[in-house]
């Protein structure tokens, strides 16, 4: 039973709620610390692969104008923990969040996860963005995220702790 799983509880990633989100075409918000010592939040689109989390980002594209990595890589390498959310815009609002620590991995080419995520959130759109960015000396970062720690929030049968519902 869902609610029955406290905060924090990984099996919360089976339930069908968590499953939702994350097959959803909503991008994941996922926050992390820059080198200052200040948060980051970015919206990103990511895969789910039934254990991790992952997203990818370009290091390198010189035929479609990327010339040097995103900036977030160097500051996740240097502080890997982060948190992500996944949430609802409607009423009442849906939330899986998840922490974890980012493990980054660089590929040529673009990431299988990339065009997965792609093809969830474009459709048929997808397949011409992704012939025009694969191309000779496009490089990509996969950030990896195992979940360690999952929360999941409906306002309906999981109330945040403040409205006398699940702890975090």
């Amino acid at each position: 039973m869902t609610g029955s799983l406290p905060q924090g509880h990984l099996g919360l990633l089976d339930t069908p709620l968590a499953q939702e989100l994350l097959t959803s075409r909503i991008p994941a918000r996922m926050a992390f610390v820059w080198p200052d010592g200040t948060p980051r939040l970015i919206p990103t689109w990511f895969h789910w692969n039934g254990r991790e989390i992952v997203m990818a980002t370009y290091t390198a594209g010189p035929n479609v104008g990327i010339r040097h990595p995103a900036a977030r890589i160097a500051a996740l390498r240097a502080k890997p923990a982060v948190a992500l959310t996944i949430d609802t815009d409607d009423a009442p609002p849906r939330c899986l969040t998840i922490r974890g620590i980012a493990q980054i991995t660089e590929v040529d080419g673009l990431a299988e996860e990339y065009a997965a995520a792609a093809r969830r959130y474009l459709g048929d759109d997808a397949e011409p963005i992704l012939a025009q960015m694969d191309q000779p000396g496009t490089r990509q970062a996969r950030i990896v995220v195992r979940p360690s720690w999952v929360g999941l929030v409906d306002f309906t049968t999981r109330l945040p702790s403040v409205l006398g519902g699940v702890l975090s």
